[in-house]
Formats: C-alpha cells, structure tokens, sequence
C-alpha cells in the first residue's frame, strides 16, 4: 500500500464547536431586543452577584469554619449544575446532541468538544468565581494555591460533565412534550429551596457555622466538593490527604467523560420512538383495566379514572397537585423541626390539597363539551361532582392522615392527634363541598401553554372563586373548631377530645354530601356558560 493511501488524522472540531456555541449565542441574542436586553440584564446581574460572593467567600479567609462553609457551598453548586438541565434544557441549545446525529463524528472527539463549549456561558462564570473564593479563603502557603489551582480546574469540568452527562441521559425526555412540561415544575423546585434555604439560615443563625462541621467532614470527600477539600488538607499539611482528594475528584471526572460518552454513543446509534413499532394496544388496555378494576362500576369509576388520569399525565394540573403536596408537608414539618410549630399546622396539608377541587371543569379546558355532552340531568351532574371528590379523596385522605401523624410524632403531642384528624377531615369536607359550588358558578379556564393558571380578563373571577370559597369553608367549619376550642379550655375537656375524630369526619362527609348536592343543580343549569368560560384560553 503506498504512502498515499494511508488515512489522514481526524482534525480536531473542538474549534468548530466552540464557533458554533459563540454563533449559537450571537444569532439568540439578534432575534428581538427584548431578549437581548434580558441577557444582558441577566449577565450584569449575575456578574455583580457573582463579585459580592467571590468578596464575601475572601473575608471568610481565616475564619476557623470556613472550610466547612465552601465545602457545603460547591456541593450545592454541584447538585444545581445536576438538576438544572432537566427544568430547564431550552437554556442551551447545544445540550441537545440530537442535532449531530447525522454527522459522521466519533463520540471522544465530540465530548472533548462539547466539553470546552460548555465552559463559555454565565453559569461557567459564575461557578468559577464562587470556587476561586473558596480556594482563597482556605489556601495557606505555596502548596496550598498550588493543589487549590488543580482543585477549581477540576471541580469545574467536574459541574459542566455532570450537567452534560444528566442532559445526555435524559435527552429523549427533555425535547419530548413531556419534557418541555417538565419545567412547569420548576417554581416547586425553587419554593421548596427557598424553604431549605430559610430553614437552615434560622439553623446557622441560631448555632453559627459550627453545625456546618459534620456534614462538611462527609463532603470534602465527595467529588467536586474533595477537590476543595484537598485545598484545606494541603494548608494543613496533609499532602496525601490533599493527593488523595484530588485524585477522587479526578476518578469522577473520568466516570462522568466515560459516562457521557457511554449515553451520546448509545443516542447517536440506537432508534427512536420514530422507528420503532408503536406499543402493542392491548399493554394499554391491560394497564387501563388495572386501574379500572379498583374504581366503582359505572360512570363513578369512569370519572374518578379520568379525573386520577389528569393528575398523572396533564402537566398542570400535576404541578398544581406537586406543589399542593409539597407544601402541605413543609409548613407543618419544618415549623415542627424548628420548635415554633403548633400541631394544628398539620391542617394546612388537608387545606392545600382541599383547593384542588376548586375549578373542577377548568382543568378540562375546551375538552369539557365532551362531558357536558354526558350530563342530561341534575342526577348526571352530582354524579360527576361526587366523582371528582371521590378522586381527590383517593389522595387527600391517606396524605392529611400521613402529615398529622408525621407532625404529631415531631412535636410528641400524640393526646391531640384524634382532634387534630378531626379538624382536618372536617375541613377537607368543607372545601369539597365549596369547590364543587364555585366550580359551578365561577370557572375559569387554565391555559395549556406557559405558566399562566389563570387566563387573561378572568383573575378577578379566579380570585373571587378561590378566595371567596376558602372563607365560605372556614365558616363551615365553625362548629368543629368552636368545639375543639371549648374542649380545650374547659376543664376536663381532654377525656372527651377523641370524639372529635368521630364528628370532624361524620361533619366533613355531610358537608361535603350537601355541597355536592347545591352545586348539582346550577351545574345542569349552567353548562353553556360553563364551556364558554372554560374554553377561553
């Protein structure tokens, strides 16, 4: 064979995939002003907040916890570089590597690539300053800075691999529907941190940055956190401990590269849901069957199916239910984790979830002439409303149940848990039987798109619904708490608390039974006025 047959070397396309992330960002920023002045803003907001950490993160430099404190702060910079790209894969185009399969590229050279553009970006940015602040304010001596250097290096690659490796693994998803769905769930994310953030700032607050100590000695040795943790070890004098930290961030480093390589291989090569026969029907109807043989017989069953359906599959209305969960857990649980809690918080998971039968028919939006069709009667309509309730019973029930036992067992006031069960399934009741009489006189439609859970002209009527209901429940629920405050307060009264478990749930289902029973008719009634309204977003 001659010289001139032998095959040239692959040229490196890390140069041309860095022009393609700058054009990418370029092109983004030309399409309309208002995007570019929000990545502007967004830029220069960062960059200050990024200068007040990094100056903030320097002061700390001496301080006798210190090294606890960046240790904690670049594992959590590690688990949102983790989360991020499964809320929000829009934020980069070049996270989707769907977009090269057609190209004749191997996936090394293509890691290596994408790699070096994943460090051009805001979040890079700011990454690299929070982990230089920390170096800085636990480096001492030559050998420190030195180890420190390798450190933020690694611990970087280390952020971007990982987002790469999770985007990657979760592709198929996150450029699906579904997956572009995913984001609505985005703000429970944020108001469940700002919870765990506000819950140990009182934490740190209270006991200082010693607390920070155990958890830190777990951490230093979790990559990328180790690698700043070696930093540390190095001002300490402890060379092989440094070495040693360095090297476990490194091993991560190889495992994420090899990992994501794995995953890229396997998404430039295997066949998609488009080429692949659709799955076989009678699985569907197998798995609907199962779902079927525990509901009631009849249109009940039929209702409670489709309305447990929305919960599962439509994206709102699973961000709502989500978010309901969530915060109905939190309020009482980590007011009890604080000390300052009172059992009765555990009310507020009865209450939260209590608001999901608000606006029944909205959820269908323009789908609901399908039901209507259905209700020819007064008769048709309660059944229908009674189906829903019973769906959001199948959940509310256990879960208010879960968090006041869960409650009672933190603050060790099990003598209340009867009464405080009471008062939860008596307010349960009341706010099902104020949500199916709002459904019916003030729906308003949800839209399908965005993040909006109102549409545009009917915030008022959503407002007035919603509010209006929650103090119409409160009143009903008078009785139930007039008579736990009597208990309370007179004497003896503690001998006789458990008949409020009794009563709170006989009251919740006669109340509930009743409004059901009101909303019926206007529901019959009202149908026209209830698609039009439904059907405006």
């Amino acid at each position: 064979m001659s010289a001139d047959s032998t095959p040239a070397p692959a040229a490196d396309i890390t140069p041309v995939v860095v022009r393609l992330k700058l054009s990418l960002l370029r092109n983004g920023l030309k399409q309309s002003a208002g995007r570019r002045a929000a990545y502007i803003g967004s830029a220069v907001a960062v960059l200050l907040f990024s200068v007040v950490q990094l100056i903030g993160l320097i002061a700390l430099r001496g301080h006798a916890h210190a090294a606890s404190l960046v240790v904690l702060l670049v594992a959590v910079l590690a688990a949102g570089w983790a989360v991020m790209p499964l809320f929000f894969p829009g934020g980069d185009e070049t996270l989707d590597p769907t977009r090269l399969v057609m190209l004749p590229l191997r996936p090394r050279p293509l890691v290596r690539a994408l790699l070096v553009s994943s460090l051009i970006g805001i979040g890079p940015l700011f990454t690299l300053c929070m982990l230089v602040g920390s170096v800085v304010s636990v480096a001492h001596g030559g050998a420190a800075y030195v180890v420190g250097v390798v450190g933020v290096v690694l611990a970087l690659l280390v952020c971007v691999a990982l987002a790469r490796a999770v985007a990657v693994a979760n592709i198929r998803l996150l450029t699906s529907r579904k997956g572009r769905d995913l984001a609505v769930l985005s703000g429970l994310v944020v108001a469940v941190g700002a919870q765990v953030v506000n819950f140990g700032a009182q934490r740190l607050g209270s006991g200082g940055l010693a607390q920070l100590d155990g958890p830190a000695d777990v951490l230093k040795w979790l990559p990328p956190a180790s690698a700043i943790g070696a930093a540390d070890s190095a001002s300490e004098g402890a060379y092989g401990v440094a070495v040693l930290q360095l090297a476990l961030t490194a091993a991560a480093l190889a495992g994420l590269l090899a990992l994501w390589s794995k995953h890229l291989t396997r998404l430039m090569t295997a066949p998609d849901g488009s080429t692949l026969q659709a799955a076989d029907s009678r699985t569907r109807e197998r798995n609907s069957a199962g779902l079927s043989r525990l509901l009631p017989a009849g249109r009940t069953g039929t209702v409670m199916e489709r309305s447990l359906r929305y919960v599962w599959r439509d994206p709102k209305t699973k961000a709502a239910w989500v978010t309901s969960l969530a915060i109905g857990l939190i309020v009482p649980v980590f007011n009890a984790l604080q000390g300052t809690g009172s059992i009765y918080f555990a009310c507020f998971a009865a209450g939260m979830l209590g608001v999901q039968m608000y606006n029944q028919f909205g959820q269908d939006t323009s789908a609901f002439w399908l039901v209507a069709m259905t209700i020819s009667s007064t008769r048709d309509a309660y059944v229908e409303l009674r189906a829903r309730a019973l769906a959001l019973l199948v959940i509310t029930l256990p879960y208010a149940t879960l968090v006041t036992v869960l409650t009672t067992a933190l603050l060790g006031d099990w003598p209340k848990l009867p009464e405080v069960l009471g008062l939860s399934f008596a307010l349960l009741g009341a706010m099902l039987a104020t949500g199916a009489w709002t459904s019916a006189r003030f729906p308003y439609s949800i839209p399908q798109e965005g993040y909006k859970n109102v549409a545009p002209g009917q915030s008022g009527l959503a407002f007035m619904a919603i509010l209006g209901g929650m103090v119409a429940a409160a009143l009903l629920c008078a009785p139930v708490i007039a008579g736990t405050i009597w208990l309370n307060i007179s004497d003896g009264g503690d001998e006789w608390s458990w008949l409020l478990l009794p009563v709170g749930a006989v009251y919740g289902t006669a109340i509930t039974v009743g409004g059901l029973r009101l909303a019926a008719p206007r529901t019959a009634r009202q149908l026209p006025e209830i698609l039009v309204a439904v059907s405006k977003g």
